[in-house]
């Protein structure tokens, strides 16, 4: 199939479910507000103190930012029950007013545009409990099995104001940063990028960590445990690159074993997507009392040392259980989520489709494409088109749960009308290039994929992220006389199907008008690799 096919971009209401009802809270969190917009992000240096013994935190947080235009209010985020005790410029404390978790601090310096300037943010308190981290994050308070304490933090979504404060949305990410965390000297602490020292006072050590590219507030992290170290040195495509691994004492034979997967995924994502993208931080899996999150350069791992979604396999095709889903989905988030960024997460299909997608090219790799295609194909019994995938914009909102598994149907299906695994290849790796360290939006990742492939998939993108719409394929068969159309499809969509007829490969090209052609003998037998449903009439 060779024609080329055009979809033109048509977006109506109708396709969305009906809007909920938002608050001025979530527009705060969500969107980019004047007192947000003014200033850029430019490093943090983050220093606390944790008390896993009265789960409380305290320290303080330098934001250093340019000004882009003056402006003399700044917005800083911190949630409840966290409590800022001061913030201060050039050693002048500021005055602030408080909405919630945004806080208005009024800066007494002009803000020169071009200016390099910084506020220290002093606070203390109980941060917010994890309910079901990494869903309801917050902090992960636990024992192991020596009694030793074991806590973490994850926040997607929440927000990282729920432990530290920031500037809380995902379109300004920080240019690098230092972590310091404090913790009972009997303990360690594991954040991202290098480790740069270990201090000692009393009763206490200080780990400090920095990391030097680009990176969201949701992926800064911290992991408080009885660990112990290994690593190993992985030779990339960029170079050598250092692997380390920080799990608790006693599991550290099972996780000798079991991380043997994570060179496996390093491979088949470098293939695919191109170079890991902070050699320079390096990569790291860290265990903690949950399942598991893409925190950048500390990845996190809470499954089990066991293959399959804590021992499932989520298509029931069986090839599920060849790999450890956390280290694959959850390192496949280095490169979608991590390098490429969402500026609103009602786009975060853009993290989790291709991620999701990424568990059937690792498939793809090392097992061959015949078992991709089952175990893709088989995550879509857990689709349930409930709404669409996109979510709404500027209120901190995102789409369906289907961005996992019908996103990555959508990408497969996408594959095959490409009918070229190199270019599908090349466009994976170019998306990597193109927006490389960078936030982005749903438009530049439409237009950079039609642009690549030379197909205007406007529509495509439309039927599959704007509605719940599954394009179905109706057809009638007299003889060797097909006749056949779409219905369930927005305006304009007239995606190509791939059929067979006995063993023989034949193209279909359907709109919402009914067509009719002649086959050759033979039994006809739909291309299941494609997301439709078919329906005989």
């Amino acid at each position: 199939m060779k024609q080329f096919f055009t979809l033109f971009l048509f977006i109506s209401a109708t396709y969305f479910s009906v809007a909920q009802n938002f608050t001025r809270q979530d527009t705060l969190r969500g969107s980019i507000t004047p007192e947000r917009e003014w200033w850029d992000l430019n490093y943090y240096d983050l220093n606390i103190k944790v008390d896993p013994e009265t789960e409380t935190i305290e320290g303080y947080n330098t934001i250093r930012y340019k000004v882009l235009e003056e402006s003399d209010v700044l917005q800083v985020d911190l949630q409840e029950p966290l409590k800022i005790e001061s913030v201060v410029q050039d050693g002048e404390e500021l005055d602030y007013t408080s909405e919630g978790a945004a806080h208005f601090v009024k800066l007494k310096k002009k803000q020169v545009s071009g200016a390099y300037n910084h506020i220290i943010v002093k606070y203390s308190g109980e941060p917010k409990k994890a309910v079901r981290a990494p869903w309801d994050g917050g902090f992960s308070w636990d024992r192991d099995k020596k009694g030793n304490p074991f806590a973490a933090t994850s926040c997607q979504g929440l927000g990282a104001s729920v432990w530290w404060p920031n500037k809380d949305h995902m379109y300004d990410e920080v240019d690098s940063m230092r972590i310091s965390v404090a913790v009972p000297e009997t303990l360690m602490n594991v954040s991202n990028g290098r480790l740069r020292r270990v201090d000692e006072r009393k009763g206490e050590k200080i780990y400090t960590w920095f990391v030097s590219n680009p990176i969201n507030n949701y992926c800064v992290n911290v992991n408080i445990g009885d660990y112990v170290h290994f690593g190993e040195k992985y030779e990339g495509e960029k170079g050598e690159l250092d692997v380390d691994y920080y799990v608790l004492r006693h599991n550290l034979k099972k996780a000798k074993e079991q991380f043997k997967q994570t060179s496996m995924m390093l491979e088949a994502f470098e293939h695919w997507f191109g170079p890991y993208p902070f050699y320079e931080d390096s990569f790291k899996l860290v265990e903690v009392p949950y399942l598991g999150m893409e925190h950048q350069s500390s990845v996190t791992y809470g499954n089990n040392y066991q293959n399959g979604y804590l021992g499932r396999d989520l298509s029931k095709s069986g090839w599920g259980l060849k790999f450890d889903f956390i280290i694959i989905h959850e390192g496949g988030h280095e490169w979608f989520a991590n390098n490429i960024t969402y500026k609103d997460i009602a786009d975060m299909w853009i993290h989790e489709s291709f991620t999701a997608y990424s568990e059937n090219l690792y498939l793809d790799y090392h097992f061959g494409k015949k078992a991709s295609a089952e175990y893709v194909i088989g995550t879509r019994a857990n689709i349930q088109n409930d709404r669409p995938i996109i979510g709404y914009y500027n209120v901190n909102k995102s789409g369906s749960g289907d961005m996992y598994y019908k996103g990555a149907n959508m990408l497969h299906t996408l594959r095959q009308l490409i009918e070229d695994d190199e270019l599908w290849r090349q466009t994976l790796r170019g998306l990597n290039a193109e927006f490389y360290h960078q936030t982005v939006t749903t438009e530049q990742i439409e237009n950079y994929i039609s642009k690549k492939t030379k197909k205007d998939l406007s529509a495509f993108f439309n039927q599959y992220l704007r509605t719940t719409m599954i394009p179905t394929l109706e057809y009638s068969l007299s003889g060797n006389t097909l006749k056949y159309r779409y219905v369930d499809i927005v305006e304009d969509f007239d995606m190509p199907v791939r059929v067979f007829i006995g063993e023989k490969e034949h193209w279909l090209f359907p709109n919402s008008e009914w067509k009719t052609e002649t086959l050759s003998e033979g039994d006809l037998v739909f291309d299941n690799n494609f997301y439709i449903e078919t329906k005989k009439i």
